[in-house]
């Protein structure tokens, strides 16, 4: 996965905070960031982000979403849960596809699929660190990307796990500074977050 340990998800309502975005993630650090297609503005971002940093889709829920998004730039994609349409799609495409995991089974399906890096998501409220340790028991090849209400104050206990690849999280690109255009804040909590995952990038 081209992703470094630390993968911050955004979700923009307006694709022209795009480029000061990516302008504070590199400052901050950062080299790749998730970009939700939750919005109408998500594959403009996609192909704005996609000129200084690695950039995959997220919320992907469809083939057509698939394809729309790599073709704006996306070089992973990310599923909520496991669509098995939206897997082949990516495969077919040559591109790395990270399906969102929360039980044994669905794990089970991603390696029946031919993947070994799934998304743990909702993580903190799944179990958290703890969780993950006991699924990555028996499946000891599988790499995790845990996300979901991940904080400064648990990114750390995430990335102590040999089998945590990375780890998705939003507070230092939330709703709020993007929509205050607060760009140096951004690459504050950039810095922050990398530094509370031990420099990890």
């Amino acid at each position: 996965m081209p992703v470094g340990r630390v993968l911050p998800v955004v979700v923009l309502d307006d694709a022209r905070h795009a480029d000061p975005l990516g302008d504070a993630l590199v400052k901050g650090g950062l080299a790749a960031v998730e970009v939700t297609l939750r919005t109408a503005a998500g594959l403009d971002a996609i192909a704005a982000l996609a000129a200084d940093l690695t950039v995959g889709a997220g919320t992907v829920l469809t083939v057509e979403q698939a394809e729309r998004a790599i073709g704006a730039g996306a070089r992973f994609v990310v599923t909520p849960g496991f669509a098995p349409a939206v897997v082949r799609a990516c495969r077919q495409a040559g591109v790395p596809v990270v399906p969102g995991a929360a039980t044994a089974t669905e794990i089970q399906m991603a390696l029946d699929a031919g993947l070994n890096v799934v998304k743990f998501f909702p993580a903190q409220q799944l179990g958290g660190a703890a969780m993950i340790k006991a699924l990555a028991a028996p499946f000891r090849d599988v790499r995790f990307i845990p996300t979901g209400g991940i904080t400064a104050a648990v990114i750390a206990d995430y990335l102590a796990l040999p089998a945590v690849l990375a780890v998705g999280a939003s507070w230092m690109v939330s709703a709020d500074l993007i929509a205050g255009e607060q760009w140096d804040e951004i690459a504050n909590r950039t810095r922050a977050a990398l530094a509370a995952a031990g420099g990890a990038v």
